[in-house]
């Protein structure tokens, strides 16, 4: 259908031509006078089969409702831009930005100008995004479920509180994410020999609490077998290095070996915070680490790693790892070992049920903000 364009028009068909979007030019009619290059390729539609016809007539009614509230809305809010899709020749819809402007030409008569910005592209993208996010989510959830069933079976390691031939032993286990790497043991040998023990890998998460769980089998195995502590540091050390094969899977322990009948202990420390053997009202012993942290050096246990200490009826031993010393308050000053000295010392004066508890909240008061660390605490009162 031909119709005859104004002088203006004709004009600036060669500038209309050089734009990248898609341009259509209507009478007061809202029949279409002309569409560029650009618009053809997106419409699907030469010229010849478009100019002459009603703008709206290549849409459905349903779309022509759809467009009709966008033109209502926008003219609400004082403006002429949305998006919508323009119908290709082949039948489908291509997602666009419509954009409009009325004006009137020397003669007085009014046109519409409407741009069609291809954005099929960006929707793809979307689209695409969408979909990925779908799968992320539905990764995360998968992944959250597993980090859930890890962490109750790390739990599951946690020491366990007990009383055993009538001594009492409080143990508490809080990873600073939902998995850590601290774990703790309280296990009998027989009627007359309890082991106590804290291990901590180094770093958090996952990777650290895989390697926990190798070390807390292994250790448990040794454990069972009755070896000296100071041989169960060097197995679990040679352990480490031969079979996790990387020096940045270091670790640090403490463990006490408790003779019921001859209230004696034995003790042994790699790199580990000191231990406590306190008497309620005295300043607590330190039984310090004499070997080296474990995983990086094939000597790092020292020949004589073992030590042998009396116990006391009413004494009490504790066992931590540094997410209880090495906390911060807001000055910035750490706690330490004398931090936590004066905390066992003071709350050694509570009956003991009353003493772990005590412990944890002195340590929280001190520290700004929520734990950073994973945090193993084993008490023992002896009888």
């Amino acid at each position: 259908m031909n119709m005859q364009r104004p002088d203006w028009l004709l004009q600036m068909e060669d500038i209309l031509e050089t734009l990248n979007e898609g341009v259509m030019i209507l009478d007061d009619c809202r029949d279409i006078l002309f569409i560029n290059s650009c618009l053809e390729k997106m419409f699907g539609f030469p010229a010849s089969e478009v100019v002459g016809h009603n703008g709206i007539s290549f849409y459905t009614e349903e779309e022509r409702k759809v467009m009709a509230g966008h033109i209502e809305r926008g003219r609400e809010a004082g403006q002429n831009r949305f998006e919508f899709v323009l119908p290709v020749k082949d039948g489908s819809r291509l997602p666009v930005i419509i954009s409009s402007r009325m004006f009137e030409d020397p003669d007085g008569l009014q046109f519409l100008v409407v741009t069609f910005t291809d954005i099929s592209e960006q929707k793809q993208s979307e689209a695409e995004l969408r979909d990925a996010n779908v799968k992320l989510e539905r990764r995360q959830s998968e992944i959250e479920e597993d980090l859930l069933l890890a962490a109750r079976v790390q739990q599951s390691l946690a020491p366990q509180s007990l009383v055993w031939g009538g001594m009492r032993v409080d143990a508490y286990f809080h990873p600073v994410r939902s998995i850590g790497g601290d774990f703790g043991l309280v296990s009998p040998i027989d009627d007359r020999h309890l082991n106590l023990l804290v291990c901590d890998v180094s770093g958090h998460g996952i990777g650290s609490a895989l390697v926990a769980n190798r070390i807390y089998s292994e250790t448990m195995s040794q454990l069972r077998s009755g070896a000296p502590l100071s041989e169960m540091l060097r197995e679990l050390n040679r352990f480490v290095m031969q079979n996790l094969g990387s020096s940045a899977l270091l670790f640090t322990l403490a463990a006490a070996r408790i003779d019921l009948g001859g209230r004696r202990m034995i003790f042994a420390g790699a790199g580990h915070p000191p231990a406590m053997i306190v008497t309620p009202g005295e300043q607590p012993r330190l039984l310090e680490s004499r070997s080296m942290v474990l995983g990086g050096l094939s000597d790092a246990v020292a020949t004589e790693a073992a030590i042998e200490v009396d116990l006391n009826p009413g004494d009490r031993v504790v066992l931590y790892t540094d997410g209880i010393s090495e906390v911060f308050d807001s000055s910035g000053e750490m706690l330490g070992t004398e931090g936590v000295q004066k905390i066992v010392r003071e709350t050694a004066l509570l009956p003991f049920g009353d003493m772990q508890q005590a412990m944890l909240n002195r340590v929280a008061a001190w520290r700004d903000g929520a734990p950073t660390d994973d945090m193993s605490l084993v008490l023992v009162e002896v009888v």
